[in-house]
């Protein structure tokens, strides 16, 4: 499990009660050698205990050779350059999942497609949904989408990461999966924008809506398919990213509200809010291919200090009136 983040601790735990021989990859050795010494992520979900059968590995040390599944928590800014670090280190066989909801903020690709310059697509999955890692960590009931281009795959591995707790969904819809995964996280940070300003449950409901609605024509213009944006992946991950208070892109956004830079907010939170590096990336794809996600644009109007939330909030109520 490569990322020592909440995402990363969280299903590393799952992995290893499970039953599975875990590895938690850490960036940072002290972190690496606390997981291994005392059970607990220094850094992040500390309250949670580990499995003792959990193992955990220095970046730089890990031995990834005859590992059956790599699975990568780590944020999007980071990807490429992790996956570059490790890739002279993979198993000719070993499969590839990306947890990770976001977009390569350079080259605008999925993370699937990063994965792909170092392994067929066969052996490339992506797990996605309404999986906040402090409630994966706590056991509390959750359901996934795990989605790879090979069924067999998909289905292998769903068996392996499933648990009385955890219900995964097989799907071979990559894109849409993937897709949903990075737009959810720019429309809960305009819902966090909203919250900020004191807005209501009106405003939330059409924000949710409306956002849908961008996703899917997103999702539409590259082939995704329909139902992928009614499941967990679409639905299930929009509303619980744009309403828990758990959601750290939801509290970013009503940092935005309140005047706080965007780069002084990952600092706030403590953690990384990703809908900050993908809505450039997410704006700049839509724009390549003459998409239009007026949602995406304000917030990122609002990230960039080019408006003020109410300026960008008065440029959407201002919109020329159309049909639903």
């Amino acid at each position: 499990m490569i990322g020592g983040g909440s995402w990363g601790t969280a299903f590393a735990r799952l992995l290893a009660m499970a039953g599975h021989e875990t590895t938690l990859v850490c960036r940072d050795r002290d972190q690496a050698h606390a997981v291994a010494t005392h059970h607990r992520n220094p850094r992040y979900l500390f309250d949670v205990e580990l499995p003792e059968t959990l193992g955990a590995a220095w970046l730089h040390d890990a031995q990834l050779s005859s590992a059956e599944l790599v699975a990568m928590a780590v944020p999007s800014r980071g990807f490429a350059e992790t996956l570059a670090l490790l890739a002279p280190g993979l198993g000719d066989d070993a499969a590839l999942l990306s947890l990770t909801k976001g977009l390569d903020p350079a080259t605008h690709r999925r993370m699937s497609e990063v994965l792909e310059t170092v392994a067929p697509r066969d052996r490339i999955a992506v797990l996605s949904g309404p999986n906040h890692a402090e409630e994966v960590a706590r056991d509390y009931p959750t359901a996934s989408v795990l989605a790879s281009d090979s069924i067999d795959l998909a289905r292998r591995l769903q068996a392996a990461v499933s648990t009385s707790r955890l219900r995964v969904y097989a799907s071979t819809d990559v894109v849409g999966v993937e897709l949903c995964a990075a737009a959810k996280n720019v429309m809960a940070l305009a819902a966090g924008v909203s919250d900020g300003l004191g807005f209501g449950d009106n405003a939330k409901a059409a924000i949710i809506t409306r956002g849908m609605a961008e996703m899917a024509r997103m999702g539409e213009a590259f082939g995704a398919k329909p139902r992928t944006y009614s499941g967990m992946a679409g639905m299930g991950d929009l509303v619980a990213t744009c309403t828990s208070q758990l959601s750290r892109n939801r509290r970013a956004g009503e940092l935005l509200a309140k005047g706080v830079p965007s780069d002084w907010i990952e600092q706030e939170i403590g953690q990384v809010a990703e809908g900050l590096t993908t809505a450039p990336a997410l704006r700049d794809l839509a724009r390549d291919n003459g998409l239009e996600l007026p949602i995406t644009e304000a917030v990122c109007s609002v990230a960039d200090g080019t408006m003020t939330a109410l300026e960008a909030l008065a440029g959407l109520m201002a919109r020329e009136p159309v049909e639903e």
